[in-house]
């Protein structure tokens, strides 16, 4: 494997169990309101991104080479609003796409066939990240201050973890 791509992946390694701790970071937010809801989808967030980490640790030990995982940053605690913690979602999971497409782009150009193959399940995997993200914060918005809503907002989000 390309050292380029080695140092890339296990990066991303970090990036996704960082992922995982904004996520369970934001699940703590909505526990201390409390949304119920908001909290369970976001702690199943947090198991998805975790798996994504493993998904690239696994790979890197298929290929013969060390797992080298990065210090993970602290993601934030204090949130200004419900709306902030779903923009926050959105954009975040923004720049994991841009990072995932680094990867991509650079393994095509020094054609490694397999990363460049392992790959396409995280791409599609961002495409349907980034549109959960944005409905959930079309949502968020749509409602309002209406505090009805949210609660019935807040129990939908339950089920969809059921």
């Amino acid at each position: 494997m390309n050292e380029k791509i080695y140092k890339l992946l296990n990066e991303q390694i970090g990036h996704e169990f960082y992922s995982s701790h904004l996520y369970l970071s934001m699940a703590s937010y909505f526990d201390n309101i409390p949304l119920d809801g908001f909290k369970k989808w976001f702690q199943k967030q947090a198991e998805e991104e975790n798996e994504h980490g493993m998904k690239i640790y696994d790979y890197i030990n298929d290929r013969n080479l060390q797992v080298v995982i990065p210090a993970i940053d602290k993601p934030p605690v204090k949130f200004r609003s419900i709306e902030e913690v779903f923009e926050m979602s959105l954009e975040h999971e923004r720049k994991v796409t841009q990072l995932i497409y680094h990867i991509y782009d650079l393994a095509v150009k020094e054609k490694d066939h397999a990363t460049h193959v392992f790959l396409h399940w995280f791409i599609m995997e961002q495409v349907e990240e980034e549109k959960n993200a944005q409905d959930n914060l079309d949502q968020i918005k749509l409602i309002g201050d209406d505090k009805a809503a949210l609660f019935v907002l807040d129990q939908n989000f339950s089920k969809k973890v059921s």
